[in-house]
């Protein structure tokens, strides 16, 4: 009797790896109740930093060959590693992005201008919970590498602080 739900978890588990490939996800995690004493807990999740970095250096060929000559060399400098960036404040956690407290309030941050360490500079939502991203130091606002509403892997470029 203890091989058949055995047999069921794994097969549910492969399922869950397939649906996180499938749906292009970073990561899944279930209950699941069988009685009172008895449960199952799975975390399923995969890294693509790789797929990440593939894509943002990407568009520097296409900025290089831009008609102005200044600009290009910033554009194509600027989206080939943004995470190298001195100023670059990273993601400390896998996450979707929010710009804003709240639907319809302000920003908290825009480019040029000025914030203060430990002010807030975005939402990092995990797992239901809240995570507001302090500034780890006074500064410009550079650059805002990330929308309203995306997904966001640890360690990635959120903001460029000058």
């Amino acid at each position: 009797m203890t091989k058949k739900p055995h047999d069921a978890d794994v097969a549910f588990i492969q399922a869950l790896a397939e649906l996180l490939r499938e749906n292009d996800l970073t990561e899944l995690q279930v209950k699941r109740e069988y009685g009172e004493d008895d449960s199952l807990n799975v975390r399923v999740s995969r890294q693509i930093i790789q797929q990440v970095s593939a894509q943002v250096a990407a568009p520097a060929p296409v900025a290089a060959p831009a008609p102005a000559a200044a600009p290009a060399p910033t554009a194509a400098a600027a989206p080939a590693d943004p995470a190298s960036d001195p100023g670059a404040v990273t993601s400390p956690m896998v996450g979707t992005i929010y710009m804003q407290a709240e639907p319809g309030a302000p920003a908290f941050i825009k480019v040029g201008q000025q914030v203060g360490e430990g002010d807030t500079l975005l939402i990092v939502e995990a797992m239901k919970t809240m995570n507001h991203i302090p500034a780890p130091r006074a500064g410009t606002v550079k650059r805002i590498l990330v929308d309203d509403g995306a997904a966001v892997e640890f360690g990635a470029p959120l903001v460029i602080l000058e």
